[in-house]
């Protein structure tokens, strides 16, 4: 019969007078003449988050000490695991000396050792050790590991200090540090080196990327990387600060380098603020110094950069939003001045319940478009608009009939400056009516498929009356399933359609019993009149638009197809796209294909045609492979293409990415990238996540 005792070294009361009581649980528990207490037969201690297991247990009262035999187990409350053959140690489990000794944190990282000295219930000192977090194999070298001449592990700041450190791989010296300080698992930041990376290119030629982590409190911390080359000298920033209202990012670089003539540069900076009453504030800040520097240093793909301020308040029945924006280019046949750089927006709007009437909308609104540019016409023209809408919304049933109507005025005051082409200010109204009927089926078959069919008539009329304004903020609109029905199909406030119009369509959803799921739509519109404004590439540059059919389906293995396509009267293809993903434990699968015909209003002198790929393979539970390419069908070449191999297990993850840019409009020369990275598990600057370890068979 197992014995419980609690105790706290009552054979000293000296020091029961001062510590907490302690738990033994053994199979036999005695006290002898000379005030030993030996506890035999799987023993356990539990005291102060501690849990110790051990063969047997003897206290001395007079030496005031413990004497374990083994195997001994010692677990604490921050996940650390130590195993030896023979201890020595005080009451408290905190000092002492553990003999044959092994030190596993967080489970992932291990130190066996000859012996570990506890000491001030903070530190380990560890004499002849060898670190790792591979799977150790009798007979076999892991695959990596440190031999080190001792190593102390500071279980407070959580940091473990080598001396005399050796790296290995499968038994082979690498490399040889006198000393180096680690953290150990369970921390997740701490100022020190990061794992370098290797990076190559043939503009840059082989780099190395050594990174430096500086922890500045709880909420902020600091990564610096010097990038050094054969071609360039840069250094990388990353600032991160969380406060208790918002948080802000910021990333940036400066380089001196072999492909500019002069200093390169950009900054990146991203926060997000609840500010008072409700307001989020947030911001956008991108500068580059050339139009090259993103793409050289892979830094980003983007080619144009945008900073931006916003001041925004959503509640139920009211919305407010204003907002600066200013554009800096990157293309080639783009100028800063003429874009329109600087971008203005102010909005409110507020809805009002009328109960049995349905809904009454109101706002007011403002935008200024401002280009540097004094030049007469496109180039230089500066267009400032204040305005103001109703719109009374309403929908009932009948007859099992959804029907909607809508009707409204918009008015806008305009200003225009340096273009001749328009006049210089003046008014300008628009009314509209709409009416929507939606038909709604719905019938479930004999094996639990659920079916819902929706025929759809729209009408609508608006007009224009007064001031002939530029158009903008609505020069891209395509037609397509999510405004096929809408009132107005321009994007912004400058264009309106006009003129009697009517949509005409039906959709159909079907919810299969296995969590099959797809969903197929069809519509045109078919106005009185054409309505300028819109590019022969929409699909609605004609009085009738294209037809369009898109649809959806979504299977619960993970796999989903989206496709969308729009043809003319006479059958010919005039837009098809396609999206499709397949996810499973093996493979990660996306794939989409495009084709848009010529148009030259969208800057697009030929058909456009091009097919994307982005996969990950599992071969095994240990390798994947990764590619991803964009493939221009038209002309018969790649524009990018990216390969790579990754190697896991559970102490290391190897990566290996080779990618290739081709010559297109951005960029003159095509671009060849390689990348190397190694991460260790068992160290926060470098942990991953573990993977199923290797195998001990032949």
């Amino acid at each position: 019969m197992r014995a419980v005792l609690i105790f706290l070294l009552w054979l000293s009361p000296a020091v029961g007078r001062t510590q907490a009581a302690a738990t033994l649980v053994a199979d036999d528990v005695v006290v002898t003449a000379q005030d030993q207490l030996i506890a035999t037969g799987n023993v356990e201690v539990f005291y102060d988050g501690i849990r110790l297991v051990a063969q047997s247990i003897t206290y001395d009262s007079a030496t005031d000490k413990l004497t374990i035999t083994g195997p001994i187990i010692v677990t604490t409350s921050q996940g650390v695991i130590v195993t030896a053959t023979q201890a020595t140690l005080d009451p408290r489990l905190k000092n002492g000396i553990l003999q044959g000794a092994r030190l596993v944190l967080n489970r992932q990282l291990q130190l066996s050792a000859d012996y570990i000295a506890r000491s001030q219930g903070r530190y380990s000192q560890l004499y002849k050790v060898a670190v790792t977090s591979c799977q150790v194999c009798q007979g076999q070298s892991p695959l990596w590991e440190i031999r080190a001449r001792a190593v102390v592990h500071d279980a407070q700041e959580r940091q473990l200090y080598f001396e005399g450190a050796q790296f290995r791989i499968k038994g082979v010296p690498v490399a040889y540090i006198p000393r180096i300080r680690l953290p150990d698992p369970t921390l997740a930041r701490t100022t020190g080196l990061l794992l370098p990376r290797l990076r190559t290119t043939n503009k840059l030629g082989l780099g190395l990327k050594l990174p430096y982590f500086v922890t500045l409190g709880d909420h902020r911390d600091l990564k610096l990387t010097p990038y050094l080359s054969t071609e360039t000298k840069t250094i990388e920033l990353r600032y991160r600060q969380a406060f208790a209202n918002g948080d802000i990012h910021l990333d940036a670089a400066a380089s001196q380098d072999t492909l500019f003539d002069g200093s390169r540069n950009y900054v990146m900076v991203q926060g997000d603020f609840s500010v008072a009453n409700g307001y989020q504030l947030r911001f956008d800040i991108e500068a580059a110094s050339d139009k090259n520097y993103l793409l050289d240093y892979g830094y980003s793909d983007k080619d144009r950069l945008d900073s931006a301020l916003r001041l925004e308040k959503i509640q139920d029945d009211r919305y407010f939003s204003t907002g600066l924006t200013y554009f800096q280019t990157l293309r080639d046949d783009e100028e800063n001045a003429t874009l329109p750089p600087l971008i203005g927006d102010i909005q409110y709007e507020r809805r009002i319940d009328l109960d049995h009437w349905g809904v009454f909308d109101i706002g007011a609104s403002a935008d200024l478009a401002y280009r540097y540019s004094d030049v007469d016409g496109d180039a230089g023209r500066d267009v400032g608009r204040i305005g103001a809408w109703f719109d009374w919304q309403h929908h009932w049933v009948s007859g099992g009939v959804l029907a909607r109507a809508q009707a409204g005025l918009m008015a806008d005051y305009y200003r225009i400056n340096n273009d001749t082409s328009f006049a210089q200010s003046g008014l300008r109204s628009s009314p509209h009516l709409a009416l929507r009927l939606d038909y709604p089926l719905a019938m479930t078959t004999a094996s639990g498929a659920q079916h819902l069919v929706t025929p759809t008539v729209a009408v609508a009329w608006s007009d224009v009356d007064g001031f002939a304004a530029p158009n903008e903020d609505s020069t891209r609109s395509e037609l397509d399933e999510t405004n096929l029905f809408s009132l107005n199909r321009f994007g912004g406030q400058d264009a309106v359609e006009t003129g009697l119009r009517a949509a005409i369509g039906a959709s159909w959803t079907r919810l299969g019993t296995g969590g099959i799921t797809s969903t197929l739509s069809m519509g045109r519109i078919i106005r009185e009149a054409n309505v300028d404004g819109f590019t022969p590439s929409s699909g609605m540059d004609a009085a009738d638009s294209d037809w369009l059919i898109a649809g959806q389906i979504i299977l619960p293995s993970g796999t989903s197809l989206l496709a969308r396509t729009r043809f003319d009267e006479d059958a010919h293809l005039t837009h098809a796209e396609a999206l499709g993903s397949w996810h499973s434990q093996t493979v990660d699968l996306t794939a989409a294909y495009l084709w848009q015909a010529a148009d030259a209003s969208e800057n697009r002198p030929s058909d456009l045609s091009e097919i994307t790929l982005d996969t990950t393979v599992k071969l095994t539970d240990h390798w994947a492979i990764s590619a991803d390419t964009r493939y221009d069908l038209t002309n018969g070449k790649p524009a990018r293409a990216g390969l790579g191999v990754e190697y896991k297990n559970e102490c290391v993850t190897v990566g290996l990415s080779a990618a290739r840019r081709y010559a297109d409009a951005s960029t003159v020369e095509p671009e060849t990238s390689y990348g190397l990275s190694v991460s260790l598990t068992g160290f926060s600057t470098g942990r991953s996540v573990a993977n199923s370890a290797a195998s001990c068979g032949p």
